[in-house]
């Protein structure tokens, strides 16, 4: 590693904890760059923003989600196109990051920025400028990234499918776009063997159980859903993310349901995978987890905007399922899921998230050997 102010061998990654998605993805990175010796600093946009405008993003975010059809609305109409209302948002947040990303920058240069967040990307790509030693990756799994996820001064673009390029190319026709795997953190793809999982877990051996969550947020009905797969004589494994309030709920129907097992926000979910048969959650970052254990889907259909094309990629990508919200139609699906049964392998063919990985670094010449550095 070079001297305090050499950029060589540094990198910063862009979040923002506005559901869990990005905060997985940035670790994800973070991880295979620090196997392969890299020094690596994770920012948090909506913090940066400071606790006024990033909190009172979040509660935008979550007041639009909570009215049918509003954040659909304004996904598809704003978002998606990149209207000039959608613009001017997106100019609001950025300039209140770019001050305290220079100042980071200024005092811990980068030889890569990598933004997992589209508001990140905006403000990285409006100093890229200022940093001309600093290569901009911008990494996306939405299906269909929206207009704000495109800007000036990206070094290259990472997507999880083709449909995802051309959308990135319909704002930026000459963009360097590469086609990876999801980010998948190395405990998924070496989770624990199904019997030693479900013994840990009191879990009899050949019981139907599933996993059930929904995100960081738990958005859904999914107490509802817990109790009802229970008395339907299936065992849950359920967790509630950060939301407090569901993981009460859920630990109330776990002290009458003895087949619910309750969590709060866990690190474990490599182990609830391996002893689950199906995984039912809503897509997202959990898919392609769920994707690496070799778990089969039931996706709920609750994340409006992105999370409908996320849905109908998973369904495309093949061994999942959908349901509607109304906790009988979890039931149903879950049950007709189960039915089907077999042990199916993971769904991702050719290179793994660290091979792809690597090859992005060694296209940006940023891949020299580093002591220390393993392939993850």
């Amino acid at each position: 590693m070079g001297p305090p102010d050499d950029p060589r061998g540094r990198a910063l990654l862009v979040s923002g904890a506005l559901g869990m998605g990005h905060v997985v993805t940035a670790q994800a990175c973070a991880d295979s760059l620090a196997a392969r010796g890299w020094s690596v600093q994770t920012v948090d946009a909506m913090r940066l923003l400071g606790g006024r405008a990033g909190g009172a993003g979040e509660r935008v975010f979550r007041s639009m989600i909570a009215v049918p059809g509003l954040y659909d609305a304004f996904h598809f109409a704003a978002l998606r196109p990149g209207t000039r209302l959608a613009l001017l948002a997106d100019a609001g947040a950025r300039r209140q990051l770019i001050p305290r990303l220079a100042e980071y920058l200024d005092s811990h240069p980068a030889a890569l920025a990598i933004s997992v967040f589209a508001t990140g990307a905006s403000a990285i790509s409006a100093i890229a400028d200022r940093y001309p030693a600093m290569m901009h990756v911008v990494l996306c799994w939405d299906a269909t990234p929206h207009r704000l996820w495109v800007h000036p001064h990206v070094d290259m673009y990472l997507v999880t499918s083709r449909v995802a390029e051309r959308a990135v190319r319909r704002f930026q026709p000459r963009a360097t776009v590469r086609i990876v795997p999801p980010p998948v953190q190395p405990a998924f793809c070496t989770p624990p063997a199904r019997a030693a999982a479900r013994d840990r877990l009191g879990v009899p051996g050949r019981a139907r159980c599933v996993l059930l969550m929904s995100g960081g947020w738990g958005l859904g009905p999914v107490a509802e859903a817990a109790a009802a797969l229970g008395d339907a004589g299936v065992h849950v494994l359920a967790v509630a993310g950060h939301n407090a309030r569901l993981e009460a709920a859920l630990r109330a129907v776990a002290g009458r349901q003895p087949r619910v097992r309750a969590f709060g926000f866990t690190d474990r979910v490599p182990e609830l995978m391996s002893a689950a048969d199906l995984v039912i959650t809503s897509p997202g970052g959990t898919c392609a987890e769920a994707r690496a254990v070799g778990r089969p889907l039931l996706l709920l259909d609750v994340v409006p905007g992105h999370g409908r094309d996320n849905l109908q990629h998973e369904l495309e990508l093949g061994n999942a399922f959908v349901t509607s919200a109304a906790h009988e139609d979890v039931v149903a699906n879950a049950l007709a899921a189960l039915a089907v049964g077999g042990e199916p392998e993971p769904v991702f063919a050719g290179p793994d998230w660290g091979a792809a990985f690597s090859s992005v670094l060694a296209e940006l010449n940023l891949a020299g050997p580093v002591p220390g550095g393993s392939p993850v």
